[in-house]
């Protein structure tokens, strides 16, 4: 597959849009951003969500479209290895254009890799074993997970190479443009934007879903499976369950406030 041919197309950057009543309170980034939802191992969805994409910005000649990734690329389905060598790829390709969030999984992960006798039950006990099946590597049963945690850290260390670690480790919590913000889990409605704590970015926060934001932030993330993709009250979730319903799903945000929805597979009706 071509590795999205139409970002080669225009770079100039995009007009801006109009700060009028029409669009103030919708997402005004300062570019085309396309926002995809938790990956979790499913390498054939995120090939599919990428023709889907490509498709759309040829088509509409978009100039310096972003692609954002909310992170958790890892735990759970088969594909876990290829889908971050897929993602590592393209970040290299155009880091102009591409950016990934890093998830709370891949932080599970790094933690057991800095302390695998610590930190294994977290990550082993939540998708962890398809990831390390993707990298090659078998875990023991239950009762021996603390005498072989340094063993399995030095071996997921070993396939997954010193680059794609190095590359992991400084994954972003969050991107900004405009009034958007892109984040894995989502944010503290009581605090300002800029005011975020990592933790927050990376696990969520107990008011996200259910207080809405007074200062015009539009917040896009992942982390929580909704049945279908949400726009509204300042937030654009994006979390399908893509490992489970083959449904994954990537939001296209326009400069104007425009919000539409490419999907892998059709949405579940609304009850």
């Amino acid at each position: 597959m071509n590795f999205l041919s139409s970002f080669f197309k225009g770079k100039t950057a995009p007009k801006e849009a109009k700060n009028d009543a029409r669009n103030s309170s919708r997402p005004n980034p300062t570019s085309p951003h396309f926002v995809v939802g938790d990956l979790h191992g499913t390498l054939d969805l995120l090939e599919h969500i990428l023709e889907q994409i490509d498709h759309v910005i040829g088509n509409l000649e978009m100039r310096d479209p972003k692609l954002v990734f909310v992170g958790d690329y890892v735990d759970r389905g088969p594909s876990s290895a290829a889908v971050l060598n897929r993602l590592n790829e393209l970040a290299h390709e155009f880091p102009d254009n591409v950016t990934c969030i890093l998830g709370n999984h891949e932080q599970m992960m790094l933690d057991f890799l800095d302390a695998p006798e610590a930190r294994h039950a977290r990550w082993f006990r939540n998708g962890a074993v398809a990831t390390l099946a993707s990298f090659g590597i078998d875990i023991p049963d239950e009762a021996e997970w603390a005498a072989t945690a340094n063993a399995i850290a030095d071996a997921l260390r070993s396939q997954m190479g010193e680059p794609m670690e190095a590359w992991l480790r400084t994954l972003p919590t969050s991107v900004r443009s405009g009034n958007l913000m892109v984040t894995h889990a989502g944010t503290d409605p009581g605090r300002s934007i800029e005011d975020q704590s990592p933790r927050v970015l990376l696990w969520g926060h107990p008011e996200f879903l259910t207080r809405v934001r007074s200062d015009g932030q539009w917040v896009a993330h992942g982390h929580t499976v909704m049945e279908n993709p949400i726009c509204g009250d300042g937030r654009i979730s994006v979390d399908t369950g893509a490992y489970s319903t083959g449904c994954l799903t990537a939001a296209a945000i326009l400069p104007d406030g425009t919000v539409e929805f490419l999907t892998t597979a059709q949405p579940r009706p609304e009850d």
